[in-house]
């Protein structure tokens, strides 16, 4: 009887400790939330929970406040440990947000925590500091405030969304704002008609979805520098590399010229670049478009100058190409070509520069090209010239029609390098054609009546995204 009881006490431990081991328990899930976290309305942002799960990893879910999220990086089922990403996107109201994640073990068991965020206005303006050595993007809607002078350095791109708005602070001398690409550096700076990109000064009030400045006047200039882009293209020089004019000589980013004629410096539309041409010495300005050693490879069309104390786009050798410019309102000569520039302007329109409608130089170096200028029409106003050239000057210019023009005002030579077809003009009443056009280069020019040209810019390609077709100045082209 005794054996029969000992032998039943053995079997009830036996199923007692199998119970127990059926009902083992394990921790709840431990889950912890990242560090709080500060983000615009309408943007997104990673947040990573980790966690421990001795029963192993089941599933989990989110509740949300303002915003929305995602499970971006699930764990591994069973996994004991691990971290989970949730991609939390801020709602449009301004305070506190949050993302709830409830983790659920293999036992059933739940652990949760809560991450908080909190969601700020977005900022629509923003201070560019110092060099840009980091693939970056400025955004649509935004502005974006030079602080000094801006390089893009080598390696380096920057990308400017459609309608974005650049503003110079005010400065002179080593202090003059300005955006520079350097040699390697490249800018994509993509607006649309619809959506033009402006550089202008911090004077000016415009705001994204403005083309015309709402306190500026078009013929105000010298508020800040200007763009400057340099590449790896030949340049005519006595260096095949030089510092460009307008950036201190102790900034490297400043150098161009090399041996890469189709070298890439980026894609560029739909620019206007206002009020720039701040002075770094004595009779340095800063161009509003500089182009030094500038290669094929970069896309350059619609671009707008307006009211630069200097130069409206200076050429300083390269082999870019350049169509659809509009140029209004210079303090210094419209267009601007030295050491042996190697390509095309293609469809322009200058108006009222301060000094010549074109200032087109020979080669410096040994290094000898020469460009071609077509189809334009120059409005010269009160331009101090037409055209100067040096004896040396390589030109081909063709289908251009002058107007509004002045006693004074002249095409100064004819040297062996220029070859020209399709030149018109209006004169003003009583005035002969050898009152412009000196040293026989009036044997090339058509004289027609106001609106009567047959050659010329093609207007249209300047609607609705310039200031100078908002302000009425093309009237009449």
């Amino acid at each position: 009887m005794k054996t029969k009881l000992f032998l039943a006490t053995i079997a009830l431990l036996a199923i007692f400790t199998s119970c127990d081991k059926d009902e083992e328990t394990f921790k709840v899930p431990e889950v912890t939330a990242p560090a709080n976290t500060t983000i615009e309305m309408g943007t997104s942002t990673d947040l990573s929970f980790t966690f421990t799960s001795e029963a192993g990893y089941k599933s989990s879910a989110l509740t949300t406040t303002n915003g929305a999220s995602t499970i971006k990086t699930d764990a591994a089922k069973g996994a004991t440990s691990g971290t989970i990403v949730v991609t939390y996107t801020a709602g449009n109201t301004i305070g506190a947000g949050a993302v709830t994640l409830t983790l659920t073990d293999d036992k059933d068991q739940t652990g949760s925590v809560t991450a908080v965020i909190s969601v700020v206005e977005e900022e629509l303006v923003i201070a560019v500091t110092g060099n840009i050595s980091q693939n970056t993007t400025w955004e649509t809607g935004k502005v974006y405030l030079l602080e000094s002078r801006i390089a893009v350095t080598s390696g380096i791109t920057l990308t400017i969304q459609p309608g974005v708005i650049v503003k110079g602070q005010a400065g002179t001398g080593a202090n003059a704002t300005a955006l520079v690409i350097a040699r390697g550096g490249r800018l994509l700076a993509e607006g649309t008609a619809d959506s033009p990109i402006i550089f202008t000064s911090v004077a000016d009030e415009i705001m994204p979805g403005q083309i015309a400045s709402p306190n500026l006047d078009p013929d105000l200039n010298g508020l800040w520098g200007g763009l400057l882009i340099l590449g790896n293209a030949p340049i005519s020089a006595d260096a095949s590399s030089v510092q460009i004019e307008g950036i201190p000589a102790s900034d490297q980013n400043g150098l161009y010229g090399g041996d890469n004629a189709a070298d890439n410096s980026g894609i560029i539309r739909f620019i206007s670049i206002r009020h720039g041409g701040a002075n770094i010495g004595e009779g340095n300005e800063i161009n509003g478009l500089t182009l030094g050693g500038v290669g094929s490879g970069t896309i350059i069309e619609n671009v707008e100058v307006i009211a630069n104390q200097d130069d409206g786009i200076e050429f300083f050798g390269g082999t870019v190409n350049v169509k659809n410019v509009i140029v209004w309102n210079t303090g210094d000569d419209a267009i601007d070509t030295d050491q042996s520039w190697a390509g095309t302007l293609d469809n322009f329109i200058v108006v009222n520069p301060g000094d010549e409608c074109f200032e087109l130089d020979g080669p410096e170096g040994a290094m000898k090209a020469g460009h071609v200028i077509k189809n334009g029409s120059v409005l010269a106003d009160n331009a101090e010239g037409l055209v100067d050239l040096d004896d040396n000057s390589i030109i081909e210019m063709k289908d251009v029609y002058f107007t509004h023009m002045t006693a004074g005002q002249d095409f100064d030579l004819n040297p062996t390098g220029l070859t020209a077809s399709g030149i018109q003009a209006t004169l003003p009443a009583a005035a002969n054609v050898t009152d412009f056009f000196k040293a026989g280069s009036d044997a090339f020019v058509t004289v027609v009546a106001e609106g009567a040209n047959t050659v010329g810019a093609t207007v249209s390609a300047f609607s609705n995204w310039t200031w100078a077709h908002e302000s009425g100045a093309l009237s009449g082209l």
